[in-house]
């Protein structure tokens, strides 16, 4: 029986390892995929291959951008073929159909700024909730590998602040505790703290956050700032802040330079230290998704 993606026009713009599993998946379901930024090899041969992105993506039903998005400008930067130029996701956009479904990780406001002017269905991959739950898991565990490559103290016993308690909060939080750390998490609403404690972690009002300044490592969370100037020369210079918030993150970088804190953005984790669960993850959820959206938008016509 065919794949309900069979024949259907998707195109792909750049991306990394996560990506290539995907658009290997594809293949096998026989999309007409194609390819922007990718190298013609296995699997991947039986694809088209372009060098123009606008040509690519023309008369396409999907457009799909990569996890690690776009910069300010709409510019992919991370592409499987080093030797491709940047794909320029906002010309793309332009020469869209209305109604086209467009999927990046985290749009920029300029993606989400044309993607309205164009009309366009933009899905942002990052927030689908099965596959955030499902990536906190490699990104817990690779903010944990910053942690304790950063360090020369062991995360058990070491004392942690955790700001934001959402899937990767949670996720970080639950592993400092089976690690045998001393957590501390910040947080603005009254349910989120008690979730803290039951799991055995002290809750801290984010608006009391300078009360409690003696912490070996801090990971943020949170994408806004929460880690200003003011909080951050309180703490003891030798305190290691990892910000996994998208960009710009939630910690202020250039006061933590100045006071000499080491501040990592320690962005698109997944990605770095787990690429083949994290691509698993994306093929699991993306082709059951279009199936879903391209079912809907069938029915409405």
């Amino acid at each position: 029986m065919a794949s309900p993606l069979a024949h259907v026009p998707i195109c792909m713009l750049g991306g990394d390892t996560r990506e290539v599993l995907l658009a290997e998946a594809l293949v096998k379901m026989e999309a007409d995929l194609r390819l922007v930024g990718f190298i013609s090899q296995g699997e991947l041969a039986n694809a088209a291959h372009f060098a123009d992105p606008v040509q690519a993506a023309k008369g396409c039903r999907v457009v799909l951008g990569p996890m690690s998005n776009t910069d300010l400008a709409g510019l992919i930067t991370t592409t499987p073929d080093p030797s491709c130029e940047p794909i320029d996701m906002p010309a793309v956009l332009a020469s869209l159909s209305p109604g086209t479904i467009v999927f990046i990780g985290v749009a920029k406001p300029i993606i989400k700024r044309l993607a309205k002017a164009y009309r366009l269905h933009l899905m942002e991959t990052a927030a689908i909730d099965e596959i955030a739950v499902l990536n906190s898991v490699p990104t817990a565990e690779g903010a944990l590998q910053v942690a304790m490559e950063e360090t020369q103290i062991t995360l058990h016993g070491s004392e942690c602040l955790v700001v934001g308690l959402g899937r990767c909060g949670l996720a970080i939080t639950q592993r400092l505790l089976a690690l045998g750390a001393g957590v501390t998490v910040a947080a603005r609403s009254r349910g989120d703290l008690a979730r803290a404690a039951v799991l055995g972690a002290r809750g801290l009002e984010l608006g009391k956050l300078a009360t409690m300044t003696a912490f070996d490592l801090i990971f943020n969370t949170v994408p806004a700032l929460v880690l200003p100037r003011s909080y951050l020369r309180l703490l003891n210079p030798a305190v290691v802040i990892i910000d996994i918030a998208s960009s710009p993150g939630g910690t202020d970088f250039e006061a933590a330079r100045q006071l000499g804190i080491r501040a990592i953005h320690a962005l698109s984790l997944p990605g770095k230290v787990a690429p083949i669960t994290a691509g698993q993850i994306l093929v699991q959820a993306i082709p059951r998704l279009l199936e879903n959206l391209l079912g809907e938008e069938n029915h409405d016509s």
